[in-house]
């Protein structure tokens, strides 16, 4: 890691080895409940912390700088906890499987294969309604609002998020700076779930978490954007070159912000149209399309995304074995 404490190519390990278990066990909920995520717990303290602080009796001023201060406290202590936990893991007989089991909870790999999964089940044999109950997992948009097409594009939509920030982000950050760096992101990422939608409560309060996540999130995002164009050969009329342009041309300034780089690759890799204008309960969100496919996506098309899906997850893993072989190379004979 670029901190000066020891570590090198085991990271890398590690990283793989955490891949793996949460992609053969992950997306258990007696798990999220007995072993919550490090971006969960953040989000929980920041909904306290957001109940208690952002008032709106306080001016715009101080609700900016309270909120600024809440993402500041949680960066300050996920940074010095993933320093000491390190230090620590160095020094235990077992601390490397302390650190595994931190890692591991950082990461996402399983529940957008299977949240597509269920999706395209309930909707084939439930319906409309039962793909809406489904697709909510993924989504944080009203799923009640939704008609087909919106439900496969919300899974697809929440399943190419997830595959940036709850796996690329993270991994991109425990390579880059260890346990520091990937705990940092998992604070940054919980606070900004929370308080930073661009909402009248939020605005103010929630601005310094929307830049944060911005800043951290868009190496990784574009890095995520670079894994679906590669994967996208591997699947039945999957478009490598189409899903790069609509990266490249459509991500940047989108209002969807980091997330625009998976989604824009997800829908040229499969030739879809997503985000784009919608209706969010009474409110009518205007959006600019990504990707200049077909926007009425099918049940049908969360197939092929599913093997995008796990194909990348393939080169996320050998990209981190590809970091830890690197490492190896460069360490002092």
């Amino acid at each position: 890691m670029l901190l000066p404490l020891p570590g090198g190519a085991e990271i890398a390990l590690l990283l793989i080895v955490a891949l793996v278990l949460d992609a053969a066990i992950g997306d258990l909920r007696w798990l999220d409940r007995l072993l919550p995520g490090p971006t969960a717990l953040a989000a929980r303290l920041t909904v306290e912390l957001d109940r208690r602080l952002n008032r709106i009796d306080r001016s715009d001023g101080v609700r900016q700088a309270r909120g600024t201060l809440v993402l500041l406290a949680l960066i300050l202590g996920a940074g010095a906890g993933g320093l000491a936990l390190t230090i620590l893991a160095r020094d235990l007989p077992a601390g490397g499987l302390l650190e595994l089991l931190l890692l591991t909870r950082c990461l996402t790999v399983r529940m957008p294969w299977t949240g597509m999964g269920r999706v395209q089940e309930a909707l084939d044999s439930g319906g409309l309604e039962a793909g809406r109950a489904a697709v909510l997992p993924l989504t944080d948009r009203q799923g009640w609002s939704l008609d087909l097409h919106g439900v496969v594009r919300a899974a697809l939509e929440g399943a190419a998020a997830s595959f940036s920030r709850s796996l690329v982000a993270p991994a991109f950050w425990y390579l880059l700076l260890g346990l520091p760096g990937v705990l940092v992101w998992a604070a940054v990422a919980g606070c900004a779930t929370v308080i930073g939608h661009d909402t009248p409560r939020h605005a103010r309060f929630g601005r310094a978490a929307r830049r944060a996540v911005q800043l951290l999130g868009t190496p990784p995002a574009v890095l995520s954007a670079l894994l679906l164009a590669l994967a996208a050969p591997f699947v039945p009329k999957g478009h490598a070159w189409l899903a790069l342009r609509t990266a490249v041309t459509a991500a940047p300034g989108h209002p969807r912000g980091d997330t625009a780089w998976p989604l824009a690759a997800l829908a040229g890799g499969l030739n879809l149209s997503l985000s784009g204008p919608r209706r969010e309960g009474e409110l009518v969100v205007s959006e600019p399309w990504l990707g200049r496919g077909r926007a009425r996506a099918l049940p049908g098309d969360l197939r092929p995304a599913r093997s995008l899906y796990v194909v990348a997850v393939l080169l996320t893993a050998a990209l981190a074995a590809g970091a830890g072989l690197l490492r190896l190379a460069l360490l002092p004979a």
